[in-house]
Parts: structure tokens; C-alpha cells; sequence
């Protein structure tokens, strides 16, 4: 299979073409104000450098950042009504109680609470207000409003509610973009209510990215099925991936996570990806990356959804370094590394600047920092280390020494002899294997339900086959699919033989 993998970080936008899973060719382009046009730019660079491999290409495979961008600069976002079924119980927290304000004032367009939801039990709160529901998506009709979020108490154990509102919502409102919260969150109701929020919000700017970059396909010349990355490692086809967008935040870092173990060969270690203006270190677990397991903070707001455990540090190749006091960061130059960076010629003192200077890589011109005092290139260089490795201190699973693969543009940053760490691993083709990890994801599904009443086998099989019919809707072949987590939780805080069961499977896309 002959697959593209294209991802977007802050400062550069890389683009591998894999055939048979052996890299062939690959490109590392600068990041555009607009991203659109960078990710162009860096199709045509690949097209112009593979020649006639780029014919009869079966995939393209791209991981964004326009989400992650969009929530954090606060653009781009659509102004979403948020619908919760759960009166009387939840009457004295609305809906974007927590949020910034900033963010708040983008997205927050109306909201309504009525009356319904189910107890933990999964006995109904109050009977459902149907008529409420109407009520409001004839308002939300007139008012114009094209994203629409609907959240009900306890809708992991019982989604039943939130299907009824979003058909209604649909019916009224057929243009609008519905976001039901059982799809994306947890059992907590804010932080899953918030992520559903969230990716209402972003619906209308992830169909508009979608159909440009379709659009970009075409101008180049390639006709081949299109597929994003998800923050868990995997990858949906581009029609559900609009649909839920926020499943695509934050997943640059494990695009190079997934990278890191294809190009190394190493399962289960820790990975330190050095970009820019920022560093990402996460752990490994059967290949892909570790799950955090804990409310995350997406642009200051709290959720609970799939996302990856990282520890991101203000520290990359554009960092700026000052020398008095002596600072690396948080203050980048980002994508214009080459024009300010000075082996590129130009007047700031940067991370890839110091790094060069002590010996780590000879990238640009080494003469152009060669009076950088031999005082501030030692210092900078030791405070890199200690920054590293107090963050492997946290991240690791245990106390043993886990071995580090470094990646990312400024991987020549990450020193060898890590204290609390194994043996440094240096890949080939390192800087875009952020790249690579988007060429070579899966498909997955997941089912996360609480089963109640249900002996233990049972539920597992039932979770099992739910778990793969979301893969197959998201793309993947059937017959590839493979389990690959089973959790089993008994609730004894619930009445029966009541258990949450988690259950994840993968699979190659279908041709």
C-alpha cells in the first residue's frame, strides 16, 4: 500500500510517502500563517521530489493543527447552543460556568436546560420535556445559530435521551451541526459537556478544512481517500473526522509518538519530540501512546475525553535564549527559525543556535555562533538537561530507566546520559516522524459504557462488538481488526453486577 502521511506542527509542515511502510521520500516545509497553503506547498514539494511514485496513491493521511490552533487563539469558531437534558438535578451549574471568558464570549451563543436525565442507576431523573427540547431548537432555528451541543446526565450508561433531542434538533435545524456528548466524554457531566461544546464549535471549520484540503489533493493531482489523525493515535475517515473534530486535538504529538516507535522499532519507551517552540514527552505502551486518565485542560477548559498523557515544555529549536538572567523560552520564533535563527543568518540567539555552537549538529552555517561565549552555550546547554530530565521523572511509569527516542526537528537538542533514563535513541529521518506516524495509523474503535445486570463475559462481548463497528465506521477493514484494550471495572457503587467496560480494537483501512 502506497500511503502519504502529512502533518502540520507550529513551525513546520512535513509530508513522508510510504510504499509498502518504507519510507521513499520525504519533505519538511515551513508552517503558513493560514496552514491551508502550507499544506499545499508541502504536497507540491512532494509531488515535484517523487516524481511519477506519487501515481496510484491509496491514501493520504493528515494530522492538523487548525483545531488545537483554533481554540487556543480563540478563531474560527462557531457560536454553538448548548442543550442539557437534566432538570431539576444540575440546575445550579449551567453551561459554560467554567470557561474563560474569552472563549465563552467566542462559542457561547444560547443555552437551555430542561428537564430529564438518568440517575447513576439508570433510572429516569424525571420523565423527558420533549416539548422543551422543540421549544429550543425552534429558537436556536430562528436565531440562526449552526452548531448545537446536547448533553445529558449519566448519558454513558444510557444515551437514549440524547439521541431523541438530536433528532428533534435535526429536524428543525437541518443545516446545523449536532454534537451529542455520549460520543465523545466520559461519566463526569461538565468536562464531558464542555468537550462536546468544544466540538460543536469547531464543526463548520473542520468541514471548511476538510474540502480545502480535498481541494489541494486535486490541484496536485492526487485522487485518493483522504483520513485524519485523532489524538489517540489513529486515524478517521475525513467525513467522520469533521464530525468530530476535537478528537484531533493534540494529535501532532502522538503522530510523532507513533512515528518514534515504527522508526526505532521500540514499543514501549518514553518519547521527547522537539519542534520549535515547544517540547512533547509522553510514553509508549504497545506502540502507541499512553492515555491520560484525568481531566485535561483544552484552552483553559476542563474535559474528559480521549486525549493523550503529555508533558508539553515551552522549549524548542526557535526558542529565544537571553543571557541575563539566562532564559530559554517561553518566547519562540517558531516557523521563522531560518530567517532569524543566526547559522541562518540572522540576529536572534535561539535553542538550535546554542545547541550548535556545543557540537550537537551542524545544521546551517557553525561559524555564525562561533562567538557566542563558551559560558552561555555551557550553562543554556545544562539547563536543557535538567528540563529534560526532571520531565522524564514525571512521565515515566515506574522507576526503572526507560529508554528515550528523540524526535522532532530539534531532536539533536535531547543530550545522551539522561539521568533517570535508559539508553538515548536516535532514529533516521527523526525530524518528520511526526509524518511517518500519520502515514502508518490504524483505524480504531473504542466502546467505554457502563453495563448493568450483565455477567462479566457478556458485557465484554457486547463492548467488543461495539468497539468494532465503531472502526468499521470509521474506516477500517473488517477483517484486519484486532483488540487491543479490554478494561473491566466493577461499579460497587451501583446496584446488580454493574461494571464500566472499555474496550479498544484496531485495524488496517479498507481499500
Amino acid at each position: 500500500m502506497k500511503v502519504i502521511g502529512i502533518d502540520v506542527g507550529g513551525t513546520s509542515t512535513d509530508a513522508v510517502l510510504l510504499d509498502e511502510r518504507e519510507l521513499r521520500h520525504y519533505v519538511k516545509t515551513g508552517t503558513t500563517a493560514d496552514v491551508s497553503s502550507g499544506i499545499v506547498a508541502a504536497l507540491d514539494a512532494l509531488v515535484a521530489k517523487a516524481g511519477p511514485d506519487v501515481e496510484r496513491v491509496d491514501a493520504v493521511m493528515l494530522g492538523t493543527t487548525h483545531f488545537t490552533n483554533a481554540i487556543v487563539e480563540r478563531r474560527g469558531l462557531t457560536p454553538t447552543a448548548a442543550i442539557r437534558i437534566g432538570l431539576p438535578a444540575t440546575a445550579f451549574l449551567e453551561p459554560f460556568t467554567d470557561w474563560p471568558s474569552d472563549l465563552a464570549a467566542a462559542v457561547h451563543a444560547l443555552r437551555f436546560m430542561v428537564r430529564g436525565g438518568h440517575e447513576y442507576d439508570g433510572r429516569p431523573i424525571v420523565p423527558f420535556d420533549a416539548a422543551a427540547v422543540e421549544s429550543a431548537a425552534r429558537e436556536i432555528r430562528d436565531a440562526g445559530i449552526r452548531a448545537v451541543a446536547i448533553t445529558s446526565v449519566f448519558s454513558p450508561l444510557d444515551a437514549t435521551l440524547e439521541e431523541r433531542a438530536g433528532q428533534i434538533v435535526r429536524e428543525a435545524c437541518p443545516d446545523a451541526g449536532v454534537t451529542l456528548s455520549h460520543r465523545l466524554g466520559r461519566i463526569g457531566l461538565l468536562p464531558r459537556e464542555n468537550v462536546t461544546i468544544l466540538n460543536a464549535s469547531l464543526v463548520d471549520l473542520a468541514r471548511a478544512t476538510t474540502a480545502a484540503f480535498a481541494d489541494g489533493l486535486r490541484m496536485v493531482g492526487i485522487d485518493a481517500p483522504v483520513y485524519l489523525t485523532q489524538n489517540d493515535g489513529t486515524i478517521a475517515r475525513m467525513e467522520r473526522a469533521a464530525d468530530l473534530p476535537v478528537l484531533g486535538v493534540a494529535c501532532g504529538p502522538t503522530n510523532s509518538m507513533r512515528g518514534a516507535a515504527f522508526l526505532s522499532g521500540i514499543p514501549d519507551a518514553l518519547v521527547i519530540d522537539v519542534g520549535g517552540t515547544t517540547t512533547d514527552i509522553g510514553y509508549l505502551r504497545h506502540g502507541l501512546p499512553r492515555q491520560a486518565n484525568r481531566v485535561v485542560e483544552v484552552g483553559g477548559v476542563r474535559t474528559l475525553f480521549q486525549m493523550p498523557d503529555l508533558l508539553s515544555l515551552p522549549l524548542g529549536g526557535g526558542s529565544k535564549v537571553t543571557a541575563s538572567p539566562l532564559a530559554i523560552g517561553p518566547e519562540s520564533v517558531g516557523f521563522r527559525l531560518t530567517e532569524l535563527g543566526r547559522v541562518f543568518g540572522g540576529a536572534v540567539t535561539t535553542g538550535t543556535d546554542v545547541a550548535i555552537a556545543a557540537g550537537a549538529s551542524s545544521l546551517g552555517d557553525p561559524r555564525r555562533v562561533a562567538d557566542l561565549p563558551s559560558g552561555l552555550v555551557g550553562d543554556a546547554m545544562a539547563m536543557i538537561r535538567a528540563r529534560f530530565e526532571d520531565a522524564i521523572d514525571r512521565m515515566k511509569p515506574d522507576a526503572e530507566p526507560r529508554p528515550v527516542i528523540a524526535v522532532g526537528g530539534a531532536a539533536f537538542l535531547v543530550p545522551d546520559g539522561l539521568a533517570g533514563a535508559g539508553e538515548t535513541v536516535r532514529v533516521p529521518h527523526a525530524a518528520v516522524a511526526n509524518a511517518v506516524g500519520a502515514a502508518i495509523a490504524q483505524v480504531s474503535g473504542e466502546s467505554d459504557r457502563v453495563y448493568r445486570e450483565a455477567p462479566r463475559d457478556e458485557a465484554i462481548a457486547a463492548a467488543t462488538t461495539a468497539a468494532r463497528r465503531d472502526a468499521v465506521a470509521a474506516g477500517a477493514d473488517p477483517e484486519t481488526l484486532e483488540v487491543v484494550e479490554v478494561e473491566d471495572l466493577p461499579l460497587a457503587y451501583l446496584p446488580g453486577n454493574s461494571r464500566r467496560v472499555r474496550v479498544k480494537v484496531l485495524g488496517n483501512i479498507a481499500s
